[in-house]
């Protein structure tokens, strides 16, 4: 209907019915006229359908601004008289239109940010030891799960398609859907076979293929491609975002994309909600984003996550200022795994869409910033860091992952920020140049100089808390961990001179280990076998556990 009207309006404009020569023609002349405009509409009618078929382009009046433009100019122009004055009058009105839709980004850098901005905060909170990172990288999972393709019937019709992180069944994994890899395979199968399923925490784990059809994904043609499909039935959404599958406890998969509303004109992007579609029967819903289901782990999409960095990044003070001056200016980096963002789950299983912020300055590694967007309400919080360190960035960090393999020629791939111990701290896997999973590497935001790595993630954060000890740094436990209180007899003590202060370990008669700086408690260098202590820890599950606070008896804290 929409481009009917459209193809109409546009050959009212641009066909020239005033003609002096009709008036003496006669009614021939006249039928031959209305023939001509019959074959214009229709002309317009199929050319602006194929277009919005091909395209997928939203149906809203303001998608036709440039057409009612070019209609207009070259209807006044081909026209006469009074009607090439009314003509011009809709070419004004137009040429305002297309002023109003071009100059957007100028005016509206100020509401941009408004949507945009984020709560602050310092830092996050302490990384509980007791879990392990999803830290497997996706470059990694990709690799093993293609040398798993032989698990696909007729596996030379499909290619893997994009992977996504979620939590399924309480588990940490990455999805990839397989996807048609062309279109004369798509005539021969019709269908796709399934998904690959794969841990997103233990790089010894292997792909499984779950069996599973699919007839309307994005790598379908005609009815069947799923961005079609979705905007058949939602012609006047506005989508951001490629479409991404989701995968329920039960293992139903689903395609989920973002919907929601310009910042005003046809520019800027602020997310309402999602379209759920049924991969196999094609059925869907939308929802809003409070409503979304509960398995839906990232209903808002990187894409639009990453726009709204952008903006809270570069609007503070207007459009103008990105250009000249940049006072405040903060710029998210690229080194995300999605869309220049990278998906991370905190302790209770929520997904977030972690970016750091770097300075314009070129040959500027440091960090002004990091942020956290809930992937569920798109709601973010910025964090600033100790504002009396300097922290490296994301890139700053690959450069150090890099200069440390460089006869090995590993790179680091997928940088995320943590609170270890109360240190900021960056974790990265590090990759051979086959995209295999070598190490993985930890090293201090504030202090580059504290660095280790090893084969797991478990691994590495206890050499990096004996690390921080000799570099002199107090190591605090997580927010998850219990703080219990226990007293007995110590059997063995091993003292360790680390910088500045003494590691000391010793195990008491309770069969329990505990460590502790002589920067947390300093009498404890003088703490020998024999001795009664009353020990304040962190139940970290750890085999030696962090000490808070120790009495030593005869000799107090």
């Amino acid at each position: 209907m929409f481009t009917a009207i459209f193809a109409m309006v546009a050959a009212v404009l641009v066909f020239p019915f005033s003609d002096k020569k009709l008036k003496h023609a006669g009614e021939p002349q006249s039928g031959e006229k209305l023939k001509t405009f019959l074959s214009l509409f229709l002309l317009l009618w199929v050319l602006s359908a194929v277009f919005f078929y091909v395209t997928k382009r939203d149906l809203n009046p303001s998608v036709f601004w440039p057409a009612l433009f070019f209609a207009s100019l070259a209807g006044a122009f081909l026209a006469s008289g009074k009607e090439q004055f009314a003509k011009g009058l809709v070419l004004l009105v137009s040429l305002g239109i297309a002023g109003y839709m071009l100059t957007a980004p100028l005016w509206n850098a100020g509401e941009k940010y408004h949507t945009a901005k984020m709560a602050q905060k310092t830092e996050i909170e302490p990384f509980d030891e007791r879990e392990t990172p999803a830290s497997v990288p996706p470059k990694f999972a990709r690799n093993k799960m293609k040398k798993s393709f032989g698990q696909v019937p007729n596996a030379s019709y499909y290619q893997l398609g994009n992977l996504q992180i979620q939590k399924v069944n309480g588990k940490y994994v990455y999805i990839a859907p397989v996807e048609f890899s062309g279109f004369f395979k798509w005539l021969k199968g019709r269908e796709t076979p399934g998904y690959f399923v794969m841990s997103a925490t233990d790089a010894d784990d292997n792909p499984k293929f779950v069996k599973q059809n699919m007839r309307y994904t994005p790598s379908s043609f005609l009815q069947k491609n799923l961005s079609r499909h979705i905007r058949l039935h939602y012609p006047k959404k506005i989508f951001y975002g490629e479409p991404q599958v989701e995968v329920d406890d039960h293992g139903k998969s689903y395609y989920i994309r973002t919907y929601g509303h310009f910042i005003s004109a046809r520019n800027g992007f602020k997310a309402e909600g999602i379209v759920l579609v049924d991969p196999e029967s094609g059925a869907m819903k939308s929802y809003s984003l409070k409503q979304a289901p509960a398995f839906i782990d990232g209903a808002v999409s990187p894409e639009a996550v990453s726009l709204q960095n952008s903006y809270f990044g570069k609007f503070v003070h207007g459009y103008w200022n990105t250009l000249f001056g940049k006072r405040d200016v903060k710029l998210p980096t690229d080194e995300g795994t999605e869309a220049n963002v990278s998906p991370i789950f905190d302790d209770k299983g929520t997904m977030y869409y972690f970016t750091d912020f770097t300075s314009p300055k070129k040959d500027v590694d440091s960090m002004l910033g990091y942020s956290l967007t809930n992937a569920r309400t798109g709601k973010a919080t910025y964090y600033t860091g100790n504002l009396q360190e300097s922290y490296m960035d994301s890139q700053g960090n690959l450069q150090i992952v890099e200069k440390k393999f460089i006869e090995k020629k590993w790179k680091g791939s997928m940088p995320i920020l943590y609170n270890f111990y109360g240190e900021a701290s960056w974790l990265t896997p590090v990759l051979d140049s086959n995209g295999f999973l070598q190490t993985y590497f930890i090293v201090s935001a504030a202090n580059p100089e504290i660095s280790v790595n090893a084969s797991t993630p478990d691994a590495a954060l206890k050499l990096y808390k004996i690390a921080l000890r000799r570099g002199g740094s107090s190591v605090d436990g997580s927010s998850g961990s219990e703080t219990k209180t226990v007293s007995g007899k110590v059997l063995r003590v091993y003292k360790e001179k680390t910088g500045d202060y003494t590691s000391v370990s010793f195990l008491l008669a309770s069969g329990q280990n505990f460590t502790v700086s002589s920067d947390t408690v300093p009498m404890a260098i003088y703490l020998k076998e024999g001795d009664q202590v009353k020990v304040t820890y962190l139940s970290t599950g750890e085999t030696f556990l962090p000490v808070k606070a120790m009495e030593i008896k005869g000799i107090g804290k």
